[in-house]
């Protein structure tokens, strides 16, 4: 067994797999960007390396920095958690190539799987029913027109080829959204997986996503742990996951199983891996394929007693799993919120800012998977998940009430989260009747009776940040240290160890622009991010609903529109700029008004 594991990931999975590896005897060690340097993950750890700046790309997507604090660190083994690097071929062959272990499946396997065209086709090759659709990349809006008009029908989904976690999925009701769609889907392929390939699918309108959790090791030994529902979703993005599925009883779940374990036995897969799949007037079709622990193993953990995290590890050093097929049962019912820095009532935009007081629920049947504490920072340079909460109860009913008294513990000070949409959500009778809930989550005036109350005035004390240096001693080593935080008691700054009153003055953190809604004639930001694309000028004549820019954040493009019709007076955005939740992005005269 391995010694010392880095982790290769941030927030609530590196503390989950700390945690194990923890069980295990294991010591871990931590990655961190500039921005997360307070993180708690990075606390977590036995040790702890600076990768880079705040970028994904400059820090948690290096992989020959990596490779080289691995190395550094002494650690026989990564782990990816999930997103990042955790189904990226090249570097699981990095990390062969380097003597280390990655704790997952082989690259060969991420490769077969990682492609969904190449996945469909060898699923569809094996026999296992796919959604209705094509195995080859579609090369441009002229053939996906002519595939979705003559061979599968409207409404169709475009889908990166190397996409996931609702990155890359574009779904076109009718002809002429069509070319939209292609372009969207392969633009967020190319941003989030360097692969702008697309494909076409039918599009199911109101399926059940059930998928079934696997794991695997060297020794032919292939296990599935039963199913997941997974059917809330927003922007085909996970909100709400159960198991077991409502809609499963035992025959499809072993058929489900099968299929699971089928399709790893395909590839020679080892560790945990998930088949994602749509439930369609009793018909299940073969989705794709995840390559690492997902997000919502928790609540088959809780339903099967099974540490899906120390099963994969067991796996990676080549030990057997260390249950068997006949072992597993499934127990009661699991609930999982994922509770982002999100706003419901403004179509889920991403809320990333500072956190308060922060308080987690407890008791019987209680977790929390969670990657801040209070006073922490939710921020817009990574996904907008705060934490899981997960119930389990002795059925559906019980397990709802549960995560319910939960959702009400829960403390989250200054932070815009969708705990009120959870708890909405679970009190409805769709819930209730185990519905996929896909009308009220796409119903607009619902969502905006969760809206939160108004924002006190920003305070103008804002906090001071300054940098420090010291010279320090370490067993009779000097070193040069740098020490980012809050000035010292009197504001006396060290630099270089000379004892130098104000030799660095504070560096404030920029003002915070006010997060108000604009009068009449005036759009503002919902939402903090980077302006990534504008589509208008000012002068132009614009209708309402129209799309003006594209703001991304939290690794999701987010769609502005015209609150009216009219012309644009004045347009105060720029592509490439960062704009601040309540700035202003454009002023809009009616054509009255503009005459």
């Amino acid at each position: 067994m391995f010694t010392k594991v880095l982790v290769a990931n941030r927030g609530e999975i590196a503390i989950r797999v700390m945690r194990t590896l923890e069980e295990m005897g294991i010591a871990s060690v931590a990655v961190y960007s500039e921005l997360d340097r307070d993180a708690l993950h990075v606390q977590r750890a036995d040790e702890a390396y600076l990768l880079g700046g705040p970028t994904a790309a400059e820090s948690y997507l290096k992989i020959d920095k990596i490779i080289e604090v691995a190395k550094e660190s002494g650690a026989e083994a990564i782990h990816p958690g999930y997103g990042f690097l955790a189904e990226n071929a090249d570097f699981a062959r990095a990390c062969d190539e380097a003597g280390i272990v990655f704790i997952g499946p082989p690259a060969s396997a991420i490769d077969a799987m990682g492609s969904k065209t190449k996945a469909r086709e060898l699923m569809q090759a094996a026999g296992v029913p796919i959604v209705p659709g094509t195995t080859e990349p579609v090369d441009t809006v002229e053939d996906a027109m002519r595939i979705a008009k003559d061979e599968i029908g409207f409404p169709v989904a475009v889908k990166a080829a190397s996409g996931g976690g609702g990155k890359g999925f574009r779904v076109a009701l009718t002809e002429d959204k069509l070319k939209d769609a292609f372009e969207g889907a392969s633009r967020e392929g190319e941003k989030f997986f360097s692969d702008g390939t697309v494909y076409l699918e039918r599009y199911l309108p109101d399926p059940r996503h059930v998928e079934v959790q696997i794991l695997a090791d060297r020794h032919g030994n292939v296990i599935h742990l039963g199913e997941r529902d997974c059917s809330v979703q927003r922007r085909h993005q996970k909100l709400i996951e159960e198991s077991p599925a409502p809609a499963v009883d035992e025959e499809l779940r072993a058929k489900i199983g099968k299929i699971g374990t089928d399709a790893a036995k395909a590839v020679d897969y080892v560790g945990a891996g998930t088949i994602e799949g749509m439930l369609q007037d009793g018909e299940y079709f073969f989705l794709e394929m995840n390559t690492r622990v997902q997000v919502e193993h928790c609540v088959t953990e809780m339903t099967t007693g099974v540490d899906i995290v120390r099963e994969g590890i067991l796996a990676a050093a080549g030990e057997e799993l260390t249950v068997r097929q006949e072992d597993v049962e499934l127990r009661g019912h699991a609930i999982e919120c994922r509770i982002n820095a999100e706003d419901a009532s403004r179509n889920f935009a991403p809320a990333p800012g500072k956190i308060g007081n922060y308080k987690e629920p407890s008791g019987p049947g209680v977790r929390v998977d969670s990657g801040v504490g209070p006073f922490g920072e939710v921020s817009p340079m990574y996904d907008p998940m705060v934490a899981k909460l997960i119930v389990w109860d002795k059925d559906r009913e019980h397990a709802t009430r549960r995560m319910l008294r939960a959702l009400g513990e829960y403390e989250i000070e200054e932070l815009k989260t969708l705990i009120p949409f959870h708890k909405a959500l679970l009190a409805s009778e769709q819930w209730g009747n185990a519905e996929t809930c896909r009308d009220l989550v796409e119903d607009k005036a619902w969502l905006k009776e969760l809206a939160f109350p108004a924002p006190k005035p920003p305070s103008d004390d804002e906090d001071e940040t300054v940098e420090q240096g010291y010279v320090v001693e370490v067993s009779g080593r000097r070193f040069d240290v740098k020490v980012i935080g809050p000035p010292p008691v009197g504001g006396v700054v060290v630099a270089g160890g000379a004892g130098a009153a104000g030799a660095a003055g504070p560096k404030k953190r920029g003002e915070r622009k006010s997060s108000g809604g604009g009068g009449a004639d005036e759009l503002v930001s919902p939402l903090q991010g980077n302006m990534w694309k504008v589509l208008v000028r000012q002068g132009d004549t614009v209708e309402e609903g129209q799309l003006l820019c594209i703001i991304e954040a939290m690794k999701m493009e987010n769609e502005i529109t015209a609150h009216k019709a009219g012309v644009i007076e004045s347009l105060s955005i720029k592509e490439g700029e960062p704009i601040q939740a309540g700035a202003p992005i454009a002023v809009i005269k009616s054509p009255a008004a503009a005459e």
